[in-house]
């Protein structure tokens, strides 16, 4: 059977091994994020983080829509999936030193990124949509190249250029915008529900992963161990929260007409998901500050970033709720509210304890979700 010509769209409908795979490498950039935030747990290094995520997480939701047009199921279009990957590896590998002289290698990685992605695309129904857009994307990629060649103020500059370039200044003209083109994608919403789905599950497995790795065994005694078991406990109450809405989310997305469709899905799998991913790697922060010293305060940052991540995670699903109608906001935004008022307990009390109590809100949350939750709520999304 001959394969389907370049101008037919191709309908993605499930997630393929190799975009699975894709996931676990680009999941590498949220733990060196943890990672590097935590060396740095101040306004400033939060601002680098935001900024590093989201130059990456542009691109990560571009190979997202590349593949619900163009799904991997050829030789040639794995091939060039995994030379994405590479990509994405080099800036993971890069991202501690990005900012400070290994910029370099992460704007290479950055920049074989951008050229896979718009080669796979070049193919797509959607080419000339994609064509306006290729520019502030390569642009983008100068502008992080250029940075790893110099040194000081110019370089956090030059990255904010690229962010604004890629991110922004597009939306300011409607034609060259996700928004703008709305009427040329095609979104799959089963597929975009478990694509973002199988990335949550891998970037709370992998942060599970990390903590545990990080576990000083010298020191292992029951507080630590308790301090463990929590630091599973929690990943998996953000998990639950994710998955109890997730079906009622794609079923809302389905039923949207395709133009409000797509930009649904862009409003909340482009920026929505931005905030819970960026609530994941403030989780990991402070969880893995917790263990380390589970029978002492945690102090300001460390109970700031326990509390501040899940807070924003609950944000982000209520805000998803809000978009497709799909759910009470007051429980998501109460329990968030009651999470950051908890930090002073992490602060000057004990660390595990201010661990034990988020989690206790988190399952009461879940527990109450479960005995009000009426499918009948289900309204069909037609908010952007």
């Amino acid at each position: 059977m001959r394969p389907p010509p370049a101008d037919r769209p191709e309908a993605a409908d499930r997630v393929t091994p190799v975009e699975l795979f894709f996931d676990v490498v680009f999941v590498l950039t949220t733990i060196q994020l943890a990672q590097l935030l935590e060396a740095d747990l101040t306004w400033t290094g939060l601002g680098r983080v935001v900024l590093i995520f989201g130059l990456l997480w542009y691109l990560y939701t571009g190979y997202v829509w590349l593949t619900n047009h163009v799904p991997p199921r050829r030789t040639g279009r794995k091939l060039l999936i995994f030379a994405g990957m590479a990509g994405f590896l080099l800036t993971a590998v890069a991202l501690p030193d990005a900012l400070h002289g290994g910029g370099l290698i992460f704007g290479s990685g950055y920049l074989i990124v951008v050229l896979v992605h718009l080669t796979l695309f070049a193919r797509s129904s959607v080419r000339a949509s994609v064509r306006r857009l290729a520019p502030y994307n390569l642009s983008a990629a100068v502008l992080v190249l250029a940075a790893g060649l110099l040194t000081g103020p110019a370089v956090p500059a030059l990255w904010t250029a690229a962010v604004l370039v890629q991110s922004v200044l597009p939306y300011l003209t409607p034609r060259h915008s996700w928004i703008g083109m709305a009427a040329s994608f095609q979104v799959s919403a089963a597929y975009f529900v478990e694509r973002h789905g199988l990335l949550l599950i891998v970037a709370l497995g992998e942060t599970v992963i990390a903590i545990g790795m990080g576990v000083p065994l010298d020191h292992l005694g029951p507080d630590t161990a308790g301090a463990v078991v929590l630091a599973l406990a929690l990943p998996a109450a953000l998990w639950w929260t994710y998955f109890t809405d997730a079906p009622r989310t794609e079923h809302a997305l389905a039923d949207a007409p395709p133009a409000t469709r797509t930009r649904l899905t862009a409003h909340t799998y482009v920026f929505g998901h931005f905030v819970l991913l960026l609530g994941v790697i403030l989780t990991a922060t402070g969880l893995h500050a917790v263990v380390a010293h589970p029978d002492e305060p945690a102090g300001w940052p460390t109970a700031l970033a326990l509390a501040g991540g899940p807070a924003l995670f609950l944000t982000g699903m209520a805000d998803a709720r809000r978009t497709f109608g799909t759910g009470r906001l007051t429980g998501r935004l109460a329990v968030a509210a009651l999470i950051l008022l908890s930090t002073p307990i992490g602060a000057t009390v004990n660390a595990v304890l201010h661990l034990a109590l988020v989690t206790a809100l988190l399952t009461v949350m879940l527990v109450a979700d479960r005995r009000h939750h009426d499918p009948a709520e289900v309204k069909p999304a037609a908010r952007t």
